[in-house]
């Protein structure tokens, strides 16, 4: 493991105070095509898929030193999560690659199950992460960074609406203005953001950094909706002090597969991977828990939490007398820290040390930093279009966690997403989105701007309808060339992504022109013998799960000579084989609901017009739900309501189409 390539601290604060002198003369109009406000994983993205797009744009942050910090869990990835990462990537994106050279540990979650619901994670080291981001972004074209709070934006009437404002820039802590075509607002939890720790509360977006006030008043005085959300930490453990013979060690893959598609292996070896460990919560944990509620002011107030990442405190009150699994994952190579992921707590500190020291394992460890909640404002995701423009403020784009989401990557995926859209919006041209058939990423934003959120938003494999095509394997094959049509994939990586598909389709094609029947394949096989005379392909045989491509390759190699070598090819051709029947159903199925979604519902839609329920009259213009597809998707939508609008649009548009036929015809007088 080499470090030596990497830059210090020191000549990267150097660099981007470089840019920083670009940007403040940069100060008068025009400014940028597109500014981003925060720097975490949700801005970076922005900021860098503007950039590739070739927008002049801004990156603003509080502090130089803390951009693409991993403020939560030093992992990436999941059950789902994983899912976004790969489909992150195959728009160009940066965490997945930056995964790539940072990781300590690689393991794919799920692998009991199916591909489609696999979870490629990884354990990451915190400082290299952080420094191979801020080296990326010193090194992308057009992209240029400052370090200053933002405390409003630059807003004006658009004209004839007088109803509706247009952003044109931000305003600095100090005053200065700085313009821009678009804006993009990441700010995770620093709008209004306070920190609990037992019953004192300051405020702060993370330990150590001033929450965004005057955004937070903005926003609010230009009448978006906000909610307040919370959520926490675990206090971050000496592992100098823990006795790991009490624990059980969790090791990684062998080999470690990567993030990237652009990458055919990780930095690391597997045998330099670093080791998890897991231990259980124990009685006494749970007595320190309820001893303390009256001392918890985060757990004692009625903010909605994350539920799918509970605190210890929601645990042990919800599951009486349950042991809870505590992961001790290492912050990385050159770090003593170690995360103890599920014990997130607020409860004093003195109380912490108590709680800590209650696990098995854990009994003489030293709390380096203590645990604590952040509670925080967002913004109604339902005021959102699908390109994540603002319905309110035209040009104003929100991502992350101010959209009422958590986790790195569904930030990350938002931040691409807006980041693309703004470049689009600044350059007039028509909006980049996904459905829910095409990504999960699709569902993400779906999700949120249809449905909104009440808690702090988690993707999940189970929230795809259509997970058996969405899978973590075929996200280049199913949105580079999309991405490459808008101008946010290099060509480097479109072609590589091109090359793959072709191989891939070769393959598939091949095997599939070997036809026989079963009885046939199994004595070439040399299989048990059976009677079977139903014909099947190379492709439908390789479904069957005792069925290996490399055996295939030994009857046929002449043929299939060329799959040989190579692994990830392989690895593919299964994976599509394995889904090959389930396939064609789902895909008809996807067809019938893009149907619906090409049936786009207009923007200036009189919701009470129509003869439907005035409760789904009122859901429908919170809503604004952009397809019928998202409409029926709105929680208490009857499947009345839905047919009503449905035929109330086709006959708009057949009277808007007999309209304008008309309007084409020539007339009497122009005959004449």
């Amino acid at each position: 493991m080499n470090l030596t390539n990497l830059k210090s601290m020191q000549q990267l604060r150097k660099l981007l105070s470089r840019q920083t002198c670009r940007a403040l003369s940069h100060q008068g109009r025009p400014g940028y095509d597109v500014i981003v406000v925060g720097a975490g994983h949700a801005g970076t993205e922005a900021a860098c898929a503007a950039a590739r797009m070739g927008a002049d744009t801004l990156l603003v942050t509080h502090k130089l030193e803390t951009i693409g910090a991993m403020s939560c869990n030093p992992s990436f990835g999941g059950i789902g999560k994983g899912h976004l990462m790969r489909e992150i990537d195959a728009l160009d994106g940066v965490c997945a690659r930056i995964c790539d050279k940072a990781g300590v540990q690689y393991k794919v979650l799920n692998k009991r199950k199916g591909p489609a619901v696999w979870g490629p994670r990884a354990q990451i080291d915190r400082e290299l992460y952080k420094q191979h981001i801020q080296t990326e972004i010193n090194n992308t074209d057009n992209l240029t960074v400052l370090a200053a709070p933002v405390e409003d934006l630059i807003l004006t009437n658009t004209g004839s609406d007088v109803t509706k404002q247009r952003c044109q820039g931000v305003v600095l802590d100090n005053g200065d203005r700085i313009y821009g075509n678009t804006v993009v607002m990441t700010t995770g939890t620093f709008l209004r953001g306070c920190i609990k720790i037992g019953m004192s509360v300051h405020p702060a977006g993370r330990l150590g950094d001033e929450p965004a006030v005057g955004l937070a008043r903005s926003l609010e005085d230009a009448g978006f909706k906000l909610g307040r959300l919370k959520t926490g930490t675990p206090p971050r453990l000496d592992g100098r002090n823990i006795d790991y013979s009490k624990t059980t060690v969790m090791y990684g893959d062998d080999p470690p597969t990567p993030f990237s598609f652009l990458n055919d292996q990780v930095w690391i070896q597997a045998k330099d991977q670093l080791k998890c460990h897991m231990t259980r919560t124990t009685e006494a944990v749970e007595k320190i828990v309820m001893e303390t509620l009256h001392l918890n002011k985060h757990v004692q107030e009625e903010i909605t939490g994350p539920r799918y990442c509970p605190s210890i405190e929601s645990k042990v009150l919800r599951f009486k007398r349950k042991q809870h699994q505590v992961w001790l994952e290492p912050e990385g190579f050159s770090s003593r820290v170690v995360y103890p992921n599920g014990i997130s707590c607020t409860m004093p500190e003195e109380h912490q040390v108590q709680l800590v020291q209650a696990i098995p394992g854990l009994e003489k460890c030293d709390i380096v930093q203590p645990g604590y909640g952040v509670e925080y404002d967002y913004i109604d995701p339902r005021q959102l279009n699908p390109s994540l423009e603002t319905l309110l403020i035209e040009n104003l784009f929100l991502a992350g966690q101010i959209n009422g989401t958590t986790g790195y990557e569904e930030a990350a995926a938002q931040g691409i997403m807006a980041g693309i859209n703004a470049a689009l919006k600044a350059e007039d041209k028509s909006a980049f989105t996904l459905d829910r058939t095409e990504a999960y990423i699709g569902v993400l934003i779906d999700d949120l701007t249809t449905l909104g959120t009440n808690e702090p938003y988690r993707m999940f494999t189970s929230r795809a309808e259509f997970r058996l095509a969405l899978r973590p394997d075929n996200a280049d094959t199913r949105l580079t060339s999309k991405g490459y049509e808008v101008g946010c994939v290099r060509e480097v990586r479109f072609r590589r992504s091109e090359a793959s598909r072709h191989e891939l389709e070769e393959a598939v094609a091949v095997l599939s022109s070997l036809t026989m029947t079963l009885a046939r394949w199994f004595q070439l096989l040399k299989l048990p013998s059976t009677n079977n005379r139903n014909t099947k392909n190379g492709v439908e045989l390789l479904s069957l799960p005792y069925i290996t491509v490399e055996q295939l390759i030994q009857v046929f190699p002449e043929v299939l000579g060329f799959l040989h070598d190579d692994t990830k090819l392989k690895e593919r051709l299964k994976t599509e084989a394995i889904y090959v029947n389930e396939l064609k159903d789902q895909l008809e199925e996807m067809e019938e609901v893009r149907q619906d979604e090409e049936l786009l519902l207009p923007d200036d839609l009189d919701y009470d017009s129509l003869s439907i329920s005035t409760d789904a009259k009122s859901k429908l213009a919170e809503a604004r739900p952009a397809t019928i597809a998202s409409a029926s998707r709105i929680p208490g939508m009857t499947p009345a309501a839905i047919l009503i609008l449905l035929r109330h649009v086709k006959r708009r548009t057949r009277i808007k189409v007999k309209d304008s036929k008309m309007a084409s015809q020539p007339t009497t007088e122009d005959l004449s």
